[in-house]
């Protein structure tokens, strides 16, 4: 189970909003790099400036970042505005506003930066794992049990912790591990899906 299954559901709720967007000439590109553009400044200006009341804006950001990358995807799909280009931004966009949305994150915990660290390593790792299914002849993959949308809503809900006064301790270290481990089952989820895939689609 993941959040991404209920990416379609989300689509459907969005789409008068897509259509009107690009009657507009609003481009997939465009709301690409605006979700990319607003998360590392976002990331930047906490890590710079780690208020608690301002983590408020980390699950506020998510939700709408969330939209903004479904709203790019059926831009691209829907009003044929696919792109090489767009395929890389979407990517490396992607994996570049995590890094700067989870540091802050990092910088708070009173137990030092290697275990946070290590999370966004491996969500990064995650992401990579899911591209590299196209490689071998198999889908772009999202398996969970921590994809994108997944982790959106655990850090989301440390931005609200931290928001309403909570302080990162000794347990902070325990639930980076415990993220680390469902990080590392769901890049081993997603090779052997690529796999599975590929082999079914070979003649």
């Amino acid at each position: 189970m993941s959040v991404y299954q209920l990416k379609s559901r989300f689509q459907n709720i969005l789409r008068p909003l897509v259509h009107f967007l690009a009657a507009r000439g609003v481009t997939a590109n465009q709301v690409t790099s605006l979700a990319a553009a607003v998360s590392v400044a976002l990331g930047l200006f906490l890590s710079v400036a780690p208020l608690p009341h301002w983590f408020l804006l980390i699950p506020v950001w998510f939700l709408l970042r969330m939209g903004l990358n479904a709203i790019d995807g059926m831009l691209a799909r829907e009003h044929g505005q696919k792109s090489m280009l767009g395929a890389y931004l979407n990517e490396i966009g992607d994996v570049v506003s995590d890094v700067a949305l989870y540091l802050p994150f990092a910088l708070i915990d009173p137990n030092g930066l290697v275990v946070a660290m290590a999370v966004i390593f491996l969500s990064a790792l995650t992401e990579f794992t899911g591209v590299l299914g196209q490689t071998v002849g198999a889908s772009r993959r999202y398996d969970g049990p921590l994809g994108k949308s997944d982790r959106a809503v655990l850090f989301g809900a440390l931005g609200i912790f931290v928001a309403v006064g909570g302080t990162f301790a000794t347990w902070t270290s325990w639930l980076w591990a415990v993220v680390a481990l469902l990080l590392i089952w769901t890049i081993i989820n997603r090779i052997s899906a690529g796999i599975r895939e590929a082999r079914t689609a070979a003649p």
